[in-house]
């Protein structure tokens, strides 16, 4: 390959990869250009833009370069930067807002109002590449402490669950229900476990996925889906239900299952994209006094609070990262992820490949 040139990857719409030489870009005022060490593939790009491209507005492809989770080294600065330089390890917030509207002035690109909203991946070039323009805005350090792998995680799934978290609130005080443990699930499981949930419950029923909950020791017991799940939730929650439940699933019955496994002046979050949920609000939330939260992504300051928190309390989201591959080899990493028989997959560059 000519040493102007990269390698890319798009996604056509049809369950395959398109694989091209790029151009290597040039940073413009407030960029950076970034080396690209490890890009994730998150649930959203399966649902929206690999089997097919279902999306709209936010959720719109543009066949640009794939990969919104992605985390690298800056090797080249444009002008006008005011805090990140060459040689700085960053991990990219993966929504490039306007940054002058009500939401973006908070720190929640992904409610971007404005039209000039791009998200890297759908709508500008991601991370599936060996290099990636990012404005300087949209960065967050990467701790030397944390590898490039850590950082891909945080850039999209640990940092839309942490803000589910954070919004319903968890302590020692509760017990916790998690349904759906997809990587989104497992990283919810990780983070409450670290802040010192009582008690970690999982429903799934992808036998590699309980395995990997098992193996990393991350909930006390696991169920799969069926009709007795709140009965079971009740039984070892001493017949009142859980203080904090999560949905990860986006299946109707898994959210509903999540309302009614929650106990009297409970919280709920539905973190899952898509799908339906059909539930009686009289007896399954009204009566009880429960609260339903929606929760989408984060703030770029608060998946700051996250990355350091990840360092205070000695976690590695990598951990969940269970098949890593070459950029060459990104057709059989999106096959794997659209499979479901795995946790996280990566796509890998240098010693994150290993």
């Amino acid at each position: 390959m000519d040493k102007k040139k990269m390698l890319g990857a798009t996604l056509p719409g049809n369950s395959t990869v398109s694989l091209q030489e790029y151009d290597i870009p040039t940073p413009g005022y407030g960029q950076v250009l970034v080396k690209t060490k490890c890009t994730t593939i998150c649930g959203s790009d399966i649902r929206c833009i690999y089997r097919e491209h279902v999306g709209k507005g936010p959720e719109g492809y543009q066949d640009v370069i794939a990969g919104h989770e992605p985390c690298g080294q800056i090797i080249g600065e444009g002008p006008g930067l005011k805090r990140f330089k060459k040689g700085d390890r960053v991990i990219v917030y993966h929504i490039s807002g306007c940054g002058v509207c009500h939401e973006c002035r908070q720190g929640f690109m992904i409610s971007c109002t404005s039209p000039k909203r791009a998200a890297y991946g759908w709508q500008r070039d991601g991370g599936m590449a060996e290099y990636m323009i990012c404005d300087e805005k949209d960065l967050v350090e990467l701790p030397e402490e944390l590898s490039y792998a850590d950082g891909a995680q945080v850039a999209c799934g640990f940092g839309t669950v942490y803000e589910a978290i954070e919004k319903v609130g968890v302590s020692g005080n509760d017990e916790v229900l998690v349904v759906g443990l997809g990587p989104v699930g497992l990283a919810c499981l990780m983070l409450c476990k670290a802040m010192g949930a009582n008690k970690l419950i999982g429903i799934e029923s992808q036998p590699t996925r309980i395995e990997l909950a098992k193996k990393l020791g991350l909930a006390d017991y696991v169920f799969t889906p069926g009709e007795d799940n709140v009965r079971q939730v009740q039984e070892i929650t001493g017949g009142h239900g859980v203080e904090r439940a999560f949905d990860c699933s986006a299946s109707d019955n898994g959210r509903a299952t999540a309302i009614r496994a929650t106990r009297k002046w409970g919280k709920i979050a539905f973190v899952g994209e898509g799908g339906t949920v059909h539930f009686n609000p009289s007896p399954d939330m009204l009566h009880d006094q429960k609260t339903i939260y929606g929760s989408w992504v984060t703030s770029i300051w608060k998946m700051e609070d996250l990355v350091e928190r990840l360092v205070r309390w000695n976690i590695h989201p990598e951990d969940l990262i269970t098949h890593r591959f070459p950029l060459t080899k990104a057709d059989e990493a999106y096959a794997l992820m659209a499979s479901g028989a795995c946790g996280k997959v990566g796509v890998c560059f240098d010693e994150e490949l290993k």
